[in-house]
């Protein structure tokens, strides 16, 4: 059976880039591209319309921040995937988009080969964010609030195994066709998971989880 494309939405104010982006997406069959969108707003109505399964976002554009695109849309469409596509490598661009929803956070100067990768990454439904921010979000999370500690933290064997998959950036969706659970039950885990290790989001989960002997 052929798998079903995916369909590919582009939100960004740069007609070169929109250009050179869908000319590189166009080399690859698995993914389908329905619209492109030249403003923040036209980007919303256009996703609301479409729903596509990716979302490709840039974050400053002239008429409003790609943040705020981020938070109107990803509460009415909670399984369209939204990348930030940017040129911003600041560390709190990335915290806040990851903060808001964002299933992925690439630099517009990633190679080519490199941006089709990560675009495969989130199409399978887990977080992808550029290779050379990864230490700049480790550090970011290190300035906030230290979690407990894996003895203190009295996780379940359950936790414990979402808390792994969280690390390897698999949404509650994969989660719970990894576990063969329900979706509602991984994301009461989750939420259980966060409270025990004084944690606000799954990316800081994953970072956790990662400096305490997880998934590399």
């Amino acid at each position: 059976m052929t798998q079903a494309r995916q369909t590919v939405a582009i939100v960004d104010d740069h007609p070169l880039f929109r250009r050179g982006l869908i000319q590189l997406l166009r080399t690859l069959s698995e993914f389908e591209l329905v619209a492109e969108a030249s403003s923040g707003a036209e980007g919303i109505a256009t996703a609301k319309a479409l729903r596509p399964d990716l979302l490709l976002l840039d974050l400053n554009m002239k008429d409003m921040s790609g943040l705020d695109v981020l938070r109107q849309v990803k509460p009415a469409l909670p399984d369209t995937r939204v990348i930030m596509i940017t040129v911003s490598d600041q560390t709190e661009d990335l915290v806040a988009a990851l903060l808001a929803g964002a299933d992925g956070y690439l630099l517009k100067d990633m190679e080519p080969e490199e941006m089709l990768e990560s675009l495969r990454v989130a199409a399978a439904g887990r977080l992808t964010v550029s290779g050379s921010l990864a230490h700049v979000l480790a550090e970011a999370l290190r300035e906030q609030a230290r979690p407990v500690s894996p003895q203190e933290a009295g996780l379940t064997e359950q936790e414990w195994r979402i808390l792994d998959l969280i690390a390897d950036g698999m949404s509650n969706k994969l989660i719970a066709r990894e576990l063969e659970i329900a979706e509602g039950t991984v994301k009461v885990h989750v939420k259980h998971l966060l409270r025990k290790l004084n944690l606000r989001s799954r990316v800081e989960a994953a970072v956790w989880r990662i400096e305490h002997g997880g998934k590399a």
